[in-house]
This record gives C-alpha cells, sequence and structure tokens, in this order.
C-alpha cells in the first residue's frame, strides 16, 4: 500500500472530512478521495461509508488506520536509523512554533545550532499550537513547539512525545500611565470597562483572553483585532486599549507599555513536540536540546 495513500486515510480519520483532510495535506478534496478510492482498491474492501454528505470509516478502514499508525511509527524509527548513520547533521528541518516562543527564544536557538552544524537549514513557519501540532501529525512539520493551554498538549495523543522548554505566566499589559500600572497585581474584573487590543482574534489564544474575561463575568469590548503583538503594543502605549500577553514577550518588550501580574495568575507550559518515531533522529535531537538550554538560559 502507498505510503501517501495512507496518510490520507490517517487525515481523514483525524480531521472527520474530506476537505479538512485536503486542507491538512495541502491537496483538493476531489484528490483525497481518489487515494482513498485507490487505496481501497488495494485492499479490496471498502474503507469509507457515507453518512450524508460526509463519510465515515468502516470497521476496516478504522483497522487499517491502527495499522496505519503502527507503519507511520516505523518509517519515522527507520528515518532517523539511517540519518544516525550518516553521522551528519544536515538537510532540512522544519519548525512550527506560536509568536510568542518564537520570538524569545528560537532566533538564540538557530544561530547556536548554525554555528555548530552549517549544513543544517532550519526553516520555521508561525502557527498556534492546536494548528502546529496538526501540522506535526501530517508530517508537514518534523517539530512543533504547543503548550498546555490552548489543548494542544491533551490532543498530542501517543503517537506524539512531548519534552518541557519553559514555564510562562500570563500579563495585563497596559499603558505606562494607566491608572493600574503601578499595582503589584490586577485582576481582570478590575478591566471590565476598557477596551481591548487582542493579537489574532481569530487564532487559539485570542480565544483564551475572550473566555478568561467571560469566566471574569463580563464580555472584552475589543476595538483592534490585530495581526501581531506589534499592533497591540502600539495600541496598549498610546492608552487605547489594554491587552493580556504572555510573560515570553517580556524578552523583548514594546515602549510605553507596563506589565502587570494577573490575579489570580494564569500559567501555561511551553512544550516541544516530535513524532514518536523520530525521538532517535539526530537532528531532532541537537534541535531539541539546544532549545531546552537555550530557553533556560534566556528566560532564566
Amino acid at each position: 500500500m502507498e505510503v501517501g495513500r495512507l496518510r490520507a486515510l490517517l487525515e481523514l480519520a483525524r480531521c472527520g472530512t474530506m476537505a479538512a483532510a485536503a486542507e491538512a495535506l495541502f491537496l483538493t478534496p476531489s484528490a483525497v478521495s481518489q487515494q482513498i478510492s485507490q487505496l481501497e482498491e488495494e485492499a479490496g474492501v471498502e474503507l469509507t461509508e457515507r453518512i450524508g454528505r460526509g463519510v465515515r470509516l468502516t470497521s476496516a478502514g478504522q483497522a487499517l488506520v491502527r495499522h496505519a499508525e503502527r507503519v507511520m511509527v516505523v518509517l519515522d524509527e527507520a528515518r532517523s536509523e539511517l540519518a544516525e548513520l550518516r553521522s551528519e547533521i544536515a538537510g532540512e528541518l522544519r519548525i512550527a512554533a506560536f509568536p510568542s516562543i518564537a520570538s524569545a527564544v528560537l532566533p538564540e536557538t538557530f544561530k547556536a545550532l548554525q554555528q555548530a552544524y552549517p549544513r543544517l537549514e532550519i526553516v520555521v513557519e508561525e502557527f498556534d499550537p492546536i494548528e502546529g501540532l496538526t501540522a506535526l501529525k501530517s508530517w508537514r512539520t518534523d517539530i512543533a513547539l504547543i503548550d498546555d493551554l490552548s489543548g494542544a498538549v491533551s490532543d498530542s495523543q501517543k503517537s506524539v512525545e512531548l519534552v518541557p522548554v519553559a514555564e510562562d505566566a500570563l500579563y495585563v499589559a497596559v499603558a505606562a500611565d494607566h491608572a493600574v500600572s503601578r499595582r503589584p497585581s490586577v485582576s481582570l474584573a478590575d478591566l471590565r470597562n476598557e477596551t481591548w487590543a487582542i493579537e489574532s482574534t481569530w487564532s487559539g489564544f485570542g480565544d483564551i483572553i475572550i473566555n478568561l474575561c467571560r469566566r471574569a463575568g463580563f464580555e472584552p469590548r475589543i476595538n483592534a483585532k490585530c495581526r501581531g503583538f506589534e499592533m497591540v503594543g502600539a495600541m496598549v502605549a498610546s492608552g487605547c486599549s489594554v491587552s493580556i500577553v504572555p510573560g515570553l514577550r517580556l524578552v523583548r518588550p514594546p515602549a510605553g507599555v507596563t506589565w502587570v501580574k494577573l490575579r489570580p495568575e494564569v500559567r501555561r507550559k511551553v512544550f516541544v513536540a516530535y513524532r514518536l518515531g523520530e525521538r532517535d533522529h539526530p537532528t531532532i535531537k541537537v534541535f531539541v536540546e539546544e532549545i531546552v538550554r537555550t530557553a533556560s538560559r534566556v528566560l532564566g
């Protein structure tokens, strides 16, 4: 059975629809449907059945998924062993990372690895933690940086291994002359009448901020939906907005913004994730070791 077709079946099982599986694999839905049909021909049994406008796996499809998951782990292990035998850290390493951890520790990690291994090419792409984990599971990336506040850790399941990188607290960001800027801590309830700037409100972190405000008893009035932290910082510094930001942003804080501890404290753990079959891959190993070392040095 062709590996690409097995991957299509795995994505269909994980995503639940042809359209979602196609998006994860960078294919069209018709291409995924064709791969599943070809896999059914190879298997000699129907693997999916139509339910309304969607599809679901048959018992044979579910059985093949279980075998396919083991096959993919074995293939990853084979690639790792071959890489060990080459005794060289080289080639492309793809990283999925969310913005705050990427800006805090990845530049120094990259620098150290490129100096030590000049033939190693590291490519990073910005994903929120859930998206990064999805990319890792669909072999679109080799490493994903995720956290336990987004729900990504609970979705990691048995096919992914996690290594702790850092622990982070969330802060309230206000203008330097804001009324609460000199307080040792502030509750969200104290900010119910403020207007809010939120980074990527369509992303997981935007949802986290909104849900924290709702748990504090109010719906945040959002006056800035920002694609990046630069705009959030500018809106806060001007006094037009307040926000909640990761403590990781303190590594490179914007001017004119004061960081106040959130009460009660909200913390998250950050992990580097990789596929279980690649735990012995030499390139994965050196990256994990270096980012843990860099995070300890940079974040204290």
